[in-house]
């Protein structure tokens, strides 16, 4: 049987939709008979950023899906293919850090030609990046001045992002799958001999790393770190202090600690590359208020949010990976590693 599917032929404009893309910069000077060259700049760069948003939601979307399943198979590339994806946002974000030395060519009085015909408007109704934040884990009640959102938004769209927030998120889904890597198994533990000196009620690893670690503080550190952080973020004793479980905690310490173990290699890539995320999202807010601080000093936003101060409390708050961070504390040089059960071992490494 003759396959009937016939190439269309494509033209270069009509495939990207460039005479819809290219006809969408209205400026408002222009219909107003204002004088204001830098419109036409301020629009450019919002409307990449909001392309920019879309192709991060298209990669986040299909790692979700990806981590949505039982079991994630290494042999069939599923997590290679979700640490791609998440290396291809990575450099998205250093693409939007970096258009904001574009827009910093534009004068405080190039944005005064035109920032009040602009108003209400304003970055914060970005119906896209709110539901970017809500899809990777950043809860409405973590927000900074959530109140904001009422206001500023229309109604459809507060609750569109209200309804993104009742779907699993990506935060909890890393978490779940933190949870899931089995490596306390008493299985592969059963005879594992700890120091002298060491908790007999732990579990054999944590026993032994936790009387490493205590070993090898020196004698100022012993003063200004407590254990009883230790304990509480991963033996679980006290109140939570992180939005991780102590199970997870657990496995991004062990990750972190062991990573040169092949089946590690991947995990530990992940992890790193969504605290770099991280960080390029705050260090994007950090160049926004320092650029808004710049144009327009202490005013308020055009849709009346607190302008700079608005941005550096987001900024501040709205971090969602910074749990992962908490490990670095905690960690031992490689020479005094504790060794692992040769049982583990095997496991942890590639077999033909």
């Amino acid at each position: 049987m003759k396959n009937s599917y016939t190439q269309k032929e494509q033209y270069y404009g009509d495939y990207l939709g460039l005479e819809k893309i290219l006809d969408a910069q209205k400026p408002e000077s222009d219909a107003r008979g204002v004088d204001a060259h830098d419109e036409m700049l301020f629009i450019i760069i919002h409307q990449a950023y909001e392309l920019w948003f879309k192709q991060t939601m298209h990669e986040l979307d299909s790692i979700i899906k990806i981590f949505k399943a039982e079991t994630i198979d290494d042999n069939v590339g599923a997590l290679s293919t979700a640490v791609h994806r998440t290396n291809r946002i990575v450099e998205i974000w250093k693409l939007l850090v970096s258009q904001i030395d574009v827009l910093e060519t534009m004068t405080p009085m190039d944005f005064l030609d035109f920032r009040d015909l602009l108003a209400p408007a304003s970055g914060f109704q970005s119906v896209q990046f709110r539901t970017l934040e809500t899809k990777l884990g950043l809860k409405m009640e973590h927000r900074h001045e959530k109140r904001h959102y009422e206001s500023q938004l229309r109604c459809e769209h507060v609750q569109l992002i209200e309804d993104q927030g009742k779907e699993i998120s990506w935060f909890e889904l890393l978490e779940e799958w933190l949870k899931r890597i089995p490596i306390w198994d008493m299985k592969y533990w059963k005879d594992y001999q700890t120091p002298e000196g060491s908790q007999e009620d732990l579990h054999p690893f944590w026993a032994t790393y936790r009387h490493t670690y205590l070993s090898g503080l020196l004698s100022a550190e012993r003063a200004a770190i407590s254990m009883e952080d230790f304990d509480n973020l991963f033996l679980g004793i006290g109140e939570p202090t992180t939005r991780l479980s102590m199970e997870a905690m657990q496995a991004v310490l062990f990750i972190t600690l062991y990573r040169d173990f092949p089946l590690l290699q991947m995990p530990y890539q992940l992890l790193s590359k969504w605290i770099e995320i991280d960080d390029l999202m705050a260090n994007w807010r950090y160049r926004h208020m320092s650029m808004v601080r710049k144009t327009i000093g202490m005013r308020v936003g055009t849709g009346g949010s607190s302008g700079a101060n608005y941005l550096k409390g987001a900024m501040e708050k709205h971090h969602i990976f910074v749990d992962f961070t908490r490990v670095t504390t905690y960690l031992v040089p490689r020479a005094k590693l504790p060794r692992l059960p040769q049982s583990l071992v095997d496991k942890l490494r590639f077999t033909m």
